[in-house]
């Protein structure tokens, strides 16, 4: 068990899926942490974080020495490899813990930053049908290799829950508004396993909260 687990400070956003991605492996691995939640849409708050870490990024690490540990998968690397309880997020065996790293990066790359520019483009207006519709292929071309791999797998590299999974499931939680998910046998079947595991029932619980907590903001 990692000796300074308990003091441990995650900043993150519960609405934000590389936070989210984070959060599912903490559960998952049963550690001990201070959640330090940070909105970066808030000016002061923004500002105040960003005099902690300049870059101003989030998901955000902090150990009990001080030492900052930034990058979702780095993150999650970190605890996997010091934390002894839980699930194992990462295979020893050497072939299969390049394939975890790979999909994991395929996901953030191909499918979550996408998501994220057409979450930006809509919430700017900013609506250029060609340029939407071409990253909406792109996704869908993801989806698709992603839903093959499912069809023989549990989980995204296997009978395991690794890191893959971390990554995924936040970002198909958020894809299944805008794209036919149960048109994908694979992803359908994945999804509906994923959302009654219990990390990620953790973590929905949060983001709902958050939703929430913003909606009521709204009113004044």
């Amino acid at each position: 068990m990692l000796e300074d687990d308990i003091t441990m400070e995650l900043f993150y956003h519960p609405l934000c899926r590389y936070s989210q991605k984070v959060l599912i492996a903490l559960y998952e691995k049963q550690a001990h942490f201070f959640p330090n939640k940070i909105d970066l849409s808030d000016p002061f708050s923004r500002q105040k974080f960003a005099k902690q870490y300049p870059p101003g990024q989030l998901p955000l690490l902090r150990k009990a020495n001080g030492e900052l540990i930034p990058e979702s998968s780095i993150i999650i690397e970190y605890i996997d490899h010091h934390l002894h309880t839980g699930s194992h997020l990462l295979p020893t065996h050497f072939e299969s813990l390049l394939e975890v790293r790979l999909l994991d990066r395929q996901v953030d790359i191909e499918l979550n930053n996408k998501l994220y520019v057409i979450e930006n483009m809509h919430a700017n207006h900013g609506l250029l049908p060609i340029k939407i519709k071409r990253i909406e292929n792109e996704i869908n071309m993801t989806l698709e290799r992603l839903n093959q791999r499912l069809i023989q797998n549990h989980w995204l590299c296997g009978d395991h829950f690794t890191l893959a999974d971390c990554a995924l499931i936040p970002c198909l939680m958020d894809a299944k508004t805008q794209f036919q998910l149960y048109q994908y046998d694979g992803l359908d079947r994945y999804l509906h396993q994923a959302e009654i595991r219990g990390a990620w029932m953790q973590v929905k619980e949060e983001a709902e909260l958050a939703k929430t907590a913003s909606c009521s903001l709204d009113l004044y």
